[in-house]
């Protein structure tokens, strides 16, 4: 295993009813609070009168309508609030995009200059304002880390960022608060924890028995739970452990002792640049594709692995074909709960732009897991145009 630090500051309340804990969290800081959130539906639910009522007595001012891929624009705005009110601290409450684009409030808040400088650049960031979070999709892991991602469609990039001083204060999961998420963004964030859980498992380092097996049953929680949750909505079991899934895949604990670079993120990040679909099905079109292709004499003993360990596929001398079938089920999953698998189903009908969209991950591509040059990634993306996991 590779050397590793670890030091989560981020306190997590989990389960029904830690909202209890809301008031102690915020007027520790203060009594003005911005309160984040994205299209309206913690209105619909009940969260946000709930929210009203625990913080009677502060000063609450609102920036609502964060997009799905939280835009500069937005963290602009934030953060002009935040300096002309003298905000104490930030209420993101919501998902991963609104999670990401408070916390680069926080930092913005607190900086002089322009806000995309802290994502090009998270060196700059420096100081934060102190963020709670109250999450209601189990997807990105945000609520317990320090990265961010933010979209620029002027320059056509999303870009992550990361800090320290990012760390949510205090995260309250409450399972209960993803009943009425809809099917599609359940599924869609449950590709989203696997996404995470894969780029870490699939990396040169295969030594790290712990982590891989916390990958492991990651994996297993998501094949096992997302459909019981599909299939009844208010299953606590179900929301639970797809809640924890969630934060535990990108808390940092499924990279200890392997590290590397990723390689499905940087490419999706600039189909939702171009074409600003939802990121976590635009992973999930990615993934076995990309699999397919980085198949090889190198990498199918990790995947013949995940083939046994994951989908419970027996072993065998032939390896390919447990990894052929392994990278078969994981397309397969994602179709039976009612993914989009091709990017004509999320509106991308050309490769029009497909050698440009290449260029730019490059860099971070050549130090992913089986490093990939622009003409494969245009390859694997025109894969995607069709269905199939090949």
């Amino acid at each position: 295993m590779r050397a590793f630090n670890y030091d989560i500051p981020t306190k997590v309340y989990f389960g029904e009813g830690k909202i209890k804990h809301l008031p102690d969290l915020i007027k520790q800081f203060g009594n003005k609070v911005l309160l984040t959130y994205g299209g309206g539906s913690i209105k619909r639910n009940g969260i946000y009168d709930e929210v009203q009522d625990l913080l009677k007595g502060c000063e609450i001012f609102e920036l609502s309508g964060i997009d799905p891929n939280p835009r500069i624009e937005t963290v602009r705005e934030g953060a002009k609030i935040c300096k002309e009110n003298d905000i104490d601290v930030i209420l993101a409450v919501g998902g991963g995009s609104t999670i990401d684009c408070s916390k680069v409030i926080a930092a913005a808040a607190k900086y002089d200059g322009d806000a995309w400088d802290l994502v090009m650049d998270g060196s700059l960031i420096t100081a934060a304002l102190p963020l709670v979070d109250i999450l209601t999709l189990s997807a990105t892991g945000t609520e317990m880390n320090f990265n961010a991602v933010i979209t620029n469609f002027d320059v056509k990039m999303k870009q992550g960022t990361a800090s320290k001083h990012l760390y949510p204060y205090a995260s309250i999961l409450d399972p209960t608060y993803t009943y009425t998420v809809p099917a599609n963004q359940t599924a869609a964030g449950t590709a989203d924890i696997m996404s995470h859980t894969i780029e870490n498992y699939f990396q040169a380092e295969d030594n790290a028995f712990i982590t891989d097996g916390l990958s492991e049953s990651i994996l297993r929680a998501t094949i096992k739970y997302l459909p019981i949750a599909l299939e009844d909505p208010e299953n606590y079991e179900a929301r639970s452990n797809l809640m924890w899934a969630s934060t535990v895949a990108l808390n940092g604990l499924t990279s200890m002792g392997k590290g590397g670079g990723w390689t499905t993120h940087p490419i999706e990040h600039y189909l939702s640049a171009y074409y600003d679909i939802t990121h976590a099905v635009g992973l999930a079109i990615l993934t076995p594709r990309w699999m397919q292709y980085i198949l090889s004499d190198k990498t199918v003993d990790r995947f013949a692995r995940y083939a046994n360990k994951v989908w419970d596929i027996e072993e065998t001398d032939d390896k390919f074909a447990m990894a052929e079938e392994a990278i078969e089920k994981t397309y397969q999953f994602f179709v039976d709960n009612g993914l989009p698998m091709t990017l004509p189903e999320v509106g991308i009908e050309t490769d029009e732009h497909f050698e440009e969209m290449a260029k730019g991950p490059a860099e971070r591509l050549s130090r992913a897991y089986v490093p990939l040059n622009p003409e494969d990634v245009v390859e694997i993306l025109n894969r995607c145009m069709t269905e199939g996991s090949e």
